[in-house]
């Protein structure tokens, strides 16, 4: 089993890493931080980055055709868990838009600091993916992403 990089073209151009690596039908999500399009952290604050990083996160779990509910693990970096705890609620329901009532296992870490100095907050996460819906990534834009050997 060769991992497989899962880069999707809605998400900026990765460089040194990649958003996602598939292995079988485990897909391991790389760490998301709130970057838009622009490879600018979006604006506001911790519920705007939150809806941002996760939203990345969904966006590379749907390339390869998984959905919320494959969510096995989620960990969230925060570089201020009382402002996280404080906006609890209004998470909670950017996370039941976004997702459903779906909950996986969960991890909220503080850290000091993350790799863009305005980022508050990255979810990086583990997903299976029912092989009946998995699907290879194939963008030619991405040299890294690979179809698995017939």
């Amino acid at each position: 089993m060769t991992p497989i990089a899962v880069n999707p073209a809605a998400l900026p151009t990765p460089r040194g890493y990649s958003h996602g690596t598939l292995a079988g039908n485990t897909l391991h999500l790389g760490g998301q931080t709130a970057l838009d399009a622009d490879m600018k952290i979006v604006p506001g604050g911790i519920v705007e980055q939150f809806r941002q990083a996760f939203g990345n996160v969904l966006t590379t779990l749907r390339e390869v055709g998984g959905e919320p509910g494959d969510l096995v693990s989620v960990t969230i970096y925060l570089t201020d868990i009382p402002d996280y705890q404080a906006h609890g609620k209004e998470i909670g329901a950017v996370w039941r838009e976004l997702a459903g009532p779906v909950y996986p296992a969960m991890a909220g870490i503080g850290c000091t600091a993350l790799w863009q100095p305005e980022a508050m907050i990255e979810i990086l996460g583990v997903a299976v993916i029912p092989p009946d819906r998995l699907t290879h990534p194939s963008h030619p834009s991405h040299p890294q992403a690979q179809s698995p050997p017939p």
